[in-house]
């Protein structure tokens, strides 16, 4: 899929999200970058990445990765992304994925296969992930039959955690909600960027999304009116967790 389908969705002259280009990855069962976005965009999900062939592969996952063998998470596959934006974290102020983005997680994965094309064209990629939250054996599985990147049914997969010792029944999701590079939630990202420019930008939502962006949006006008102490005080705080 390369990079096509992500530049063709984005302008940007209007978001912060890097451009970025292809690069050179490890091959074979050497390990390379995965990340885990949380974003705030229509709906709350998860974009799990992984890196291949010198782009993010992606899928979001509307859940949220568990750590309990016996869930299996939907991961929709969407288009790969840049290297670049594995570091990414902000505000998406207008456009396809408009919200706030997360870096949630971050670190490396080792496939447990020989061929990483082969697998994901079979539908049933194995490998090791070794991030801050995310640790031990995992595995993607297509659902539906189709050839990798073709489009249609088969963008529909499961993201399983294999029972080894970093498998249990913990939400990791409630239990670590916070981001791996800023240490702070959505509304700490929020409120580095401009509140009054997100508020009269910001796309129309309803429903349990909207009452979260509100919410969210609330709390960022506050600690952005804050005096810097207070706000470094609470950051202390929250890293201290």
């Amino acid at each position: 899929m390369a990079l096509d389908e992500y530049t063709r969705k984005r302008d940007f002259n209007k978001s912060p999200e890097p451009v970025g280009t292809p690069r050179r990855s490890p091959g074979g069962r050497r390990p390379r970058f995965f990340c885990v976005q949380k974003h705030l965009a229509s709906h709350l999900h998860y974009d799990f990445r992984l890196e291949h062939e010198g782009v993010l592969l992606s899928w979001a996952v509307p859940k949220g990765p568990s750590l309990d063998p016996s869930v299996k998470r939907l991961a929709m596959h969407v288009e790969d992304h840049p290297i670049e934006y594995g570091e990414f974290e902000g505000v998406i102020p207008s456009g396809y994925g408009a919200g706030i983005v997360m870096l949630w997680d971050r670190g490396t994965w080792t496939p447990e296969v020989d061929d990483v094309d082969a697998a994901l064209k079979r539908g049933d990629l194995k490998f090791t992930l070794d991030g801050v939250k995310l640790k031990g054996s995992w595995v993607l599985v297509r659902t539906k039959g189709g050839g990798w990147g073709s489009g249609g049914p088969d963008r529909s997969w499961l993201l399983i955690k294999h029972r080894d010792n970093w498998a249990g029944p913990v939400d990791i999701a409630e239990f670590a909600p916070l981001s791996v590079k800023s240490r702070g939630d959505f509304a700490d990202i929020l409120s580095e960027e401009n509140p009054d420019i997100w508020q009269s930008n910001r796309p129309a939502k309803g429903g349990e999304t909207g009452a979260l962006f509100e919410k969210i949006i609330h709390r960022a006008v506050e600690m952005r009116s804050s005096p810097p102490a207070k706000r470094k005080a609470t950051a202390r705080k929250k890293k201290a967790r």
